[in-house]
Protein backbone atom coordinates (compact mmCIF):
# COMPACT_ATOMS: atom_id res chain seq x y z
CA UNK A 1 0.00 0.00 0.00
CA UNK A 2 2.90 2.37 0.61
CA UNK A 3 3.78 2.24 -3.11
CA UNK A 4 0.21 3.17 -4.07
CA UNK A 5 0.16 6.03 -1.56
CA UNK A 6 3.50 7.36 -2.85
CA UNK A 7 2.27 7.29 -6.44
CA UNK A 8 -1.03 8.95 -5.45
CA UNK A 9 0.92 11.80 -3.88
CA UNK A 10 3.08 12.22 -6.99
CA UNK A 11 -0.02 12.24 -9.23
CA UNK A 12 -1.77 14.75 -6.95
CA UNK A 13 1.23 17.07 -7.13
CA UNK A 14 1.63 16.92 -10.89
CA UNK A 15 -2.12 17.35 -11.42
CA UNK A 16 -1.68 21.04 -10.57
CA UNK A 17 0.32 21.40 -13.80
CA UNK A 18 -2.46 20.14 -16.08
CA UNK A 19 -3.45 22.49 -18.89
CA UNK A 20 -7.25 22.37 -18.91
CA UNK A 21 -8.52 25.91 -19.58
CA UNK A 22 -11.59 24.70 -21.50
CA UNK A 23 -12.97 21.91 -19.32
CA UNK A 24 -11.37 22.84 -16.00
CA UNK A 25 -10.96 19.07 -15.47
CA UNK A 26 -7.42 18.50 -14.20
CA UNK A 27 -5.95 15.00 -14.33
CA UNK A 28 -2.61 13.84 -12.96
CA UNK A 29 -1.02 10.43 -13.56
CA UNK A 30 1.94 8.64 -12.05
CA UNK A 31 3.09 5.38 -13.54
CA UNK A 32 5.56 2.85 -12.21
CA UNK A 33 7.56 1.26 -15.00
CA UNK A 34 10.43 -1.17 -15.30
CA UNK A 35 13.05 0.44 -17.53
CA UNK A 36 16.39 -1.23 -18.17
CA UNK A 37 15.90 -3.42 -15.09
CA UNK A 38 15.14 -0.48 -12.79
CA UNK A 39 11.78 0.75 -11.48
CA UNK A 40 11.07 4.35 -12.42
CA UNK A 41 8.17 6.74 -11.91
CA UNK A 42 6.91 8.84 -14.80
CA UNK A 43 4.29 11.56 -14.61
CA UNK A 44 1.70 12.98 -16.98
CA UNK A 45 -1.07 15.56 -17.08
CA UNK A 46 -3.85 16.25 -19.52
CA UNK A 47 -3.03 18.97 -22.04
CA UNK A 48 -6.09 20.50 -23.67
CA UNK A 49 -6.16 22.42 -26.92
CA UNK A 50 -8.80 24.79 -28.25
CA UNK A 51 -9.11 22.29 -31.10
CA UNK A 52 -10.44 19.58 -28.77
CA UNK A 53 -9.29 16.69 -30.96
CA UNK A 54 -5.68 17.70 -30.29
CA UNK A 55 -6.06 17.29 -26.52
CA UNK A 56 -3.76 14.65 -25.03
CA UNK A 57 -4.74 12.67 -21.95
CA UNK A 58 -2.54 12.43 -18.87
CA UNK A 59 -2.20 8.65 -19.18
CA UNK A 60 -0.76 8.86 -22.68
CA UNK A 61 1.58 11.67 -21.66
CA UNK A 62 2.96 9.56 -18.79
CA UNK A 63 3.42 6.55 -21.08
CA UNK A 64 5.19 8.71 -23.67
CA UNK A 65 7.57 9.96 -20.98
CA UNK A 66 8.37 6.40 -19.91
CA UNK A 67 8.86 5.26 -23.52
CA UNK A 68 11.20 8.21 -24.13
CA UNK A 69 13.24 6.93 -21.16
CA UNK A 70 13.40 3.42 -22.59
CA UNK A 71 10.30 1.56 -21.39
CA UNK A 72 9.45 -1.39 -23.60
CA UNK A 73 6.26 -3.39 -24.02
CA UNK A 74 5.49 -5.20 -20.77
CA UNK A 75 7.33 -2.62 -18.65
CA UNK A 76 4.29 -0.80 -17.29
CA UNK A 77 3.57 -2.08 -13.76
CA UNK A 78 1.14 0.41 -12.20
CA UNK A 79 -0.88 3.45 -13.26
CA UNK A 80 -2.30 5.90 -10.74
CA UNK A 81 -4.88 8.37 -12.04
CA UNK A 82 -5.92 11.33 -9.89
CA UNK A 83 -8.89 13.56 -10.65
CA UNK A 84 -11.68 15.28 -8.76
CA UNK A 85 -15.19 14.34 -9.80
CA UNK A 86 -18.50 13.03 -8.52
CA UNK A 87 -17.55 9.74 -10.22
CA UNK A 88 -14.33 7.77 -10.53
CA UNK A 89 -12.32 8.84 -13.57
CA UNK A 90 -11.24 5.76 -15.47
CA UNK A 91 -9.07 6.04 -18.61
CA UNK A 92 -10.77 6.74 -21.92
CA UNK A 93 -10.81 4.00 -24.55
CA UNK A 94 -7.75 5.34 -26.40
CA UNK A 95 -5.75 5.47 -23.17
CA UNK A 96 -6.84 1.96 -22.21
CA UNK A 97 -5.50 0.68 -25.52
CA UNK A 98 -2.18 2.52 -25.10
CA UNK A 99 -1.82 1.26 -21.52
CA UNK A 100 -2.55 -2.25 -22.71
CA UNK A 101 0.22 -2.00 -25.32
CA UNK A 102 2.86 -1.43 -22.63
CA UNK A 103 1.40 -3.14 -19.56
CA UNK A 104 2.85 -6.14 -17.80
CA UNK A 105 0.22 -8.90 -17.42
CA UNK A 106 -0.18 -8.13 -13.70
CA UNK A 107 -0.30 -4.32 -14.12
CA UNK A 108 -2.64 -2.49 -11.76
CA UNK A 109 -4.70 0.63 -12.37
CA UNK A 110 -5.44 2.83 -9.36
CA UNK A 111 -8.24 5.40 -9.70
CA UNK A 112 -8.01 8.04 -6.97
CA UNK A 113 -10.87 10.48 -6.46
CA UNK A 114 -9.73 13.66 -4.70
CA UNK A 115 -13.31 14.64 -4.00
CA UNK A 116 -13.88 11.75 -1.58
CA UNK A 117 -10.19 10.89 -0.91
CA UNK A 118 -10.55 7.25 -1.86
CA UNK A 119 -9.22 4.92 -4.50
CA UNK A 120 -10.25 1.79 -6.37
CA UNK A 121 -7.92 -0.83 -7.78
CA UNK A 122 -8.41 -2.46 -11.19
CA UNK A 123 -6.55 -4.69 -13.60
CA UNK A 124 -6.48 -3.67 -17.24
CA UNK A 125 -8.65 -6.66 -18.04
CA UNK A 126 -11.27 -5.22 -15.65
CA UNK A 127 -11.33 -2.09 -17.80
CA UNK A 128 -10.94 -3.68 -21.23
CA UNK A 129 -12.20 -7.27 -20.93
CA UNK A 130 -11.77 -8.33 -24.56
CA UNK A 131 -8.61 -6.49 -25.55
CA UNK A 132 -7.13 -6.02 -28.96
CA UNK A 133 -3.51 -7.14 -28.62
CA UNK A 134 -0.49 -7.21 -30.92
CA UNK A 135 -0.94 -10.97 -31.21
CA UNK A 136 -4.32 -10.27 -32.88
CA UNK A 137 -2.54 -8.76 -35.89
Amino acid sequence: MKEIERLIERAKQVRANAHAPYSGFLVGVAIKALINGKEETHLGVNVENCSYGLTVCAERNAVASAVASGMKMGGLEMVVIVAESDHDTTPCGACRQVLLEFAAPEAKIVIYNEKNCSYRLFSLLDLIPEPFLARNL
